[in-house]
């Protein structure tokens, strides 16, 4: 648990998967990140799907929702998923939090390793509800356009049931550009992975936190601005947020949290190209 001023914030994990090596680092040779990252004989690497528990305001706060419980087992084959401490709503559980208690759940951005947990079937199993009943869910309206009209490239993550419903409800609410969520954090548009991703900015007690989400997907993609995912739709733009981002974290010397990477979840951006490992569990 994280405390930044009055805000409190606890790391959570929807499970493992292991994505192909091409896909996580793109461009970037083999030898300069296998010490570091090194891959498995199927050439994957471990990826983790964190999400947030925030309390801030009197609020309860989910950020992000990882692949949630409607995949297939083909599907579940395919991500090569482990749950080894369970999913989302288990961590939750051992937090003392149920769905229902949920206040506001931000969408970073609508892939499916995001946001497949907004949504849950109903018992006919043919249709969906909200995961969080009682929640607002909110995402950038840019975003959710980009989804809902899906080109060849991104239709395989961005899948209807995870948001449409929420919108057509009336419980998702669409952003339009930055934005103070709840007092103290902030959803800021950090473009490249998608056009409006964002990050999550926290704020409070002259204390500053960041989760970083998939601006960097590995801690090392932040320390290097030229190395990123072969996922950015903008890389070019990517390279670009990554260097406002470094400048910030460096200015105030913000607690960095990592989505994906399983071997640094936590740190600060202490000097050029370097960030100083935090110890960090979920939940």
């Amino acid at each position: 648990m994280f405390q930044i001023g009055d805000i409190q914030i606890a790391l959570l994990n929807d499970g493992i998967v292991h994505p192909d090596t091409g896909g996580l680092f793109g461009l970037t040779p083999l030898i300069l990140y296998k010490d570091r990252y090194p891959p498995a004989d199927n050439h994957t690497l471990p990826m983790t799907l964190g999400c947030l528990l925030v309390r801030a305001g009197g609020k309860t706060i989910v950020v992000d929702t990882g692949l949630g419980r409607r995949m297939t087992d083909k599907q579940r084959a395919n991500w090569m998923l482990e749950q080894p401490h369970g999913d989302l709503i288990a961590g939750l559980a051992r937090l003392g939090v149920r769905p229902v208690d949920v206040d506001i759940v931000i969408n970073t951005h609508l892939h499916g390793d995001h946001c497949s947990g907004n949504t849950e079937f109903n018992d006919d199993k043919t249709s969906v509800r909200p995961t969080f009943p009682n929640a607002r869910y909110v995402v950038q309206r840019r975003e959710y356009e980009d989804a809902m009209r899906p080109n060849e490239r991104t239709r395989a993550t961005y899948l209807l049931p995870n948001y449409a419903p929420l919108v057509e409800s009336g419980q998702m609410e669409l952003l339009d550009g930055d934005t103070e969520i709840a007092p103290g954090i902030f959803g800021v548009i950090a473009p490249g992975h998608t056009p409006a991703m964002m990050v999550i900015r926290f704020e409070s007690g002259g204390q500053h936190a960041l989760f970083v989400t998939d601006l960097s997907s590995y801690a090392i993609h932040f320390e290097r601005l030229g190395w990123m995912t072969a996922y950015d739709v903008e890389p070019l733009v990517t390279l670009e947020s990554k260097r406002h981002w470094r400048k910030w974290a460096l200015e105030t010397g913000a607690l960095l949290l990592f989505q994906h990477d399983p071997f640094m979840r936590a740190g600060r951006y202490v000097s050029e190209n370097t960030i100083e490992p935090i110890d960090a569990e979920y939940a």
